[in-house]
């Protein structure tokens, strides 16, 4: 049925008419995009149409108009009707009656409906006082009525913009700046509002309206492909919720990706970033042009202008060869030559990163179109141009960003187009991974006063993740790339062995700082084979504290960078060749001796609890600590099922464990020759307060003693509150590591984080018949990552069978 047909449907049909055709044309398969778009508003222009002629009874100085959304002629299927009923006030209770039967028959029907009445001034008055009126009305379209009414209105709401564009602009850029502190960037987020979010559909119509204000006008390359996908994804959205939403929820985008015919999710959501990214970059063109406009209509200049008997001339500052500043941003001079010089584009980023400044669309786009291709390997000065560029903190972000919009990012580094607006779908990490990289590239350039090589850590920050994208481990496949890399722009083999090393083990010190037991002599041996030299292992050092902060505030704080510290004084002692093999365990502290000493002589469980705090990162040095919960002590007689009723009872508490460790304590010899078990957990309350020490203390007896049904509490409580639909977790993972440890075996646990996943580990474990000797827990965002040292009942490492069997019956047991 073609678009005629469905229109003509409605037409004989009358409102059960349209209902049905509108059912028709949003079930076409073949149609979607701009034309099913425009039909659904053409269908709905005809029905209303004949809604007003039917009620108007020749009524005159009246007319009916779309506005917003509805005027730009882009129905979604569950986008709302934006209209307008527009009259001469000649005659307003006729048509009030008129509005209830326009009005009535489309609320009838179900659809969403935005309205008001009014005359051409009240609506100008109106549009005066309410940003969002007046922009809604430069998009009027005339539906019906009396023509001259509407042109007349879209005449003089238009030159009223123009007029007031001066001080409208900078309200409409204040707008845009509140939307988007208040939902986040499109390009980044796992959840999108495609509408709200920065880059998105609302920043997209601020632009039409900018260039309706004849101020300034938004590049347009790609601007118009960019916002049609965004549209097509809100309609997919639309049909299979069935909702008029604008959020890309996890649980839908499956869905809406075999909607619009993509492979999977992770494809829509990179469309949907690359879109976002257009919008968003030529935002900030635009408003840049918007103030540069603004600030060259003040007083002042137009003074000096008339003084000088013409226009003032903008100074032009040489920055570097080829590159002035001018007017707030970097252009190229006017004797520069791209075509003549490669360098030039990296030497122009440089320039504007370490000034502060924005590069110029026109500079960008003259150096894309123009700039031949460095020579393999890169020349010296390309080098240290880039590395001048990743080192210059925070404003290379943009300068980036402005690269990469003109496609000259991925001329300089083809591999970076793999990792270029790529997804991660881990809670944990902020950004998408070509974002995450130069992230990490400003963090590391606050660290390179800590390395002898601050090239060598800007550059491997810049490829870390480089490997994302590929199949397999993406540390193994960054290695194989950043080698291919840095040989191409031009560091010798030297350097190119530590760059791959660096990507290679990029995430080495976290996780072992973090899961290993530092005072086995294997682990730091093992650290020390991998890294090879102190000049790498410093870099590596840098490189770690770099990544994590560049990832979110779940993967990095004090305690993970004192753990990472320690690691690295150990393996650098091991490096330098004075390090003993079998280092002497920790002494105790007085107070956890204390507890071991009374933990003995009463038979029982004893606890203490310390608040515990950190800076905040980024804060300013006079800041508050920020409270991290508490530490909690405990030793207990060693006895079995230790581990499980602690965990147990914390979960019961509504406690969650952020750190825990465990490990065997022997008693002075002046006590009795015995052990205790010695927990040292940090513990934060989900809701409210920490309960008291004594209560803790009471139930951990009861847990012991086998009269507290832990597991019947926690399923109770489970049931209590429905499954919330939402984002499938992935399954958890149990796995041996091989050659961990030379006297225990280490069990490593992924899963996703959740009340009394701790309680169920250990039991698993004990039901196994193992004995965890020490145990490292910890929890990256929705993410726990545990290992735990488990023996014999007689202290040996498990046999390699015993030991896959016990981690297959874990993992079984956690999917159970």
């Amino acid at each position: 049925m073609t678009g005629t047909d469905v229109r003509k449907e409605a037409d004989d049909s009358g409102p059960s008419g349209y209902a049905a055709a509108r059912l028709r044309l949003l079930s076409e398969g073949a149609r979607s995009g701009p034309p099913r778009r425009a039909a659904l508003a053409g269908l709905t222009d005809d029905w209303l149409a004949g809604l007003f002629t039917a009620a108007g009874d020749g009524l005159r100085g009246v007319s009916l108009v779309a506005v917003g959304g509805y005027g730009r002629g882009e129905l979604s299927p569950r986008s709302d009707l934006d209209l307008l009923l527009l009259h001469d006030g000649s005659d307003p209770s006729a048509v009030a009656a008129l509005a209830d039967r326009l009005w009535y028959p489309v609320w009838d029907l179900g659809l969403a409906l935005d309205h008001s009445v009014r005359t051409p001034a009240e609506a100008r008055k109106t549009a005066g006082e309410d940003l969002k009126v007046h922009l809604g009305l430069l998009d009027a379209r005339h539906l019906t009525g009396d023509l001259g009414l509407t042109a007349g209105l879209r005449t003089a709401v238009l030159a009223d913009w123009r007029n007031q564009a001066p001080k409208r602009l900078p309200e409409l850029q204040e707008l845009c700046a509140e939307r988007a502190e208040r939902q986040g960037e499109l390009q980044y987020l796992l959840e999108p509002d495609l509408k709200e979010a920065r880059g998105g559909l609302r920043d997209a119509t601020a632009l039409r309206a900018v260039a309706a204000s004849w101020l300034a006008d938004a590049p347009r390359e790609g601007l118009a492909d960019a916002r049609r996908r965004l549209l097509d994804v809100r309609d997919a959205l639309h049909l299979a919720t069935g909702r008029a939403t604008d959020r890309l929820a996890l649980q839908e985008q499956d869905q809406v990706a075999a909607e619009l015919g993509l492979l999977d999710a992770d494809t829509l959501l990179r469309q949907v970033y690359e879109a976002a990214r257009v919008i968003s970059y030529a935002s900030d063109v635009t408003w840049r042009e918007v103030g540069r406009v603004l600030r060259s209509r003040s007083v002042r200049p137009r003074l000096r202008a008339m003084l000088s008997g013409g226009k003032p001339v903008a100074e032009r500052s040489p920055l570097a060869e080829g590159v002035v500043e001018m007017d707030g941003e970097v252009v190229l001079a006017r004797a520069a030559r791209p075509e003549r010089d490669p360098v030039l584009p990296l030497r122009a980023a440089a320039a504007a990163a370490q000034a502060g400044l924005p590069l110029s669309l026109h500079a960008v786009r003259r150096m894309a179109a123009t700039a031949r291709p460095l020579p393999t390997p890169w020349p010296a000065e390309a080098r240290e141009q880039l590395v001048t560029l990743l080192g210059s903190g925070r404003p290379t972000i943009d300068v980036w960003e402005a690269l990469e919009a003109e496609g000259l990012i991925s001329r300089l580094l083809p591999d970076w187009e793999r990792v270029r607006c790529r997804p991660q779908r881990n809670a944990v990490h902020l950004w998408t991974v070509d974002r995450h990289l130069i992230e990490t590239a400003v963090r590391a350039s606050e660290l390179t006063r800590r390395v002898s090589r601050p090239d060598l850590l800007l550059v491997s920050a810049l490829l870390h993740d480089i490997g994302k994208g590929w199949p397999g481990d993406h540390s193994v496949a960054g290695e194989i790339i950043a080698r291919d890399v840095a040989a191409r722009i031009g560091f010798d083999r030297a350097d190119v062995a530590v760059l791959s090393t660096l990507v290679r083990h990029h995430l080495l010190l976290i996780e072992t700082a973090t899961r290993r037991d530092l005072d086995d002599p294997a682990t730091v041996r093992s650290v020390a084979e991998a890294v090879g030299t102190q000049s790498t292992l410093e870099l590596l050092h840098a490189l770690t504290e770099a990544d994590a902060l560049a990832t979110g505030p779940a993967a990095w704080s004090s305690w993970r960078g004192s753990l990472v510290a320690d690691l690295v004084r150990r393996v650098c002692a091991v490096l330098a060749g004075d390090a003993p093999d079998e280092p002497e365990p920790a002494a105790p502290t007085a107070e956890q001796e204390r507890l071991a000493v009374e933990a003995f002589r009463t038979g029982g469980p004893v606890l203490a609890l310390h608040p515990q705090t950190e800076p905040v990162p980024d804060a300013e040095p006079s800041g508050e600590p920020e409270p991290l919960g508490v530490e909690l002590l405990i030793a207990v007689p060693d006895q079995p099922g230790v581990l499980p009723a602690v965990a147990g009872v914390l979960a019961v508490h509504r406690l969650t464990v952020r750190t825990a460790e465990l490990r065997a304590l022997n008693l002075p010899d002046d006590v009795d020759d015995g052990s205790v078990l010695l927990l040292n957990w940090r513990v934060a309350a989900e809701y409210g307060s920490l309960p008291q020490a004594a209560r803790l203390r009471a139930d951990l007896v009861r847990a012991l003693d086998g009269s507290l049904d832990i597991a019947g509490r926690l399923a109770e409580r489970d049931a209590a509150y429905p499954r919330r639909r939402g984002w499938a977790a992935p399954p958890p993972r149990v796995t041996v590591a091989p050659a961990a440890s030379h006297h225990a075996t280490v069990i490593e646990v992924r899963a996703q984080d959740a009340p009394g996943l701790l309680h169920r580990i250990g039991t698993a474990l004990e039901k196994a018949g193992v004995r965890v000797r020490s145990m490292h827990v910890s929890t990256l965002g929705s993410n726990a990552v545990d290992a735990f040292y488990v023996t014999t009942g007689a202290g040996a490492p498990l046999p390699a069978g015993d030991a896959a069997s016990t981690a297959r019956t874990l993992e079984e047991t956690l999917r159970g």
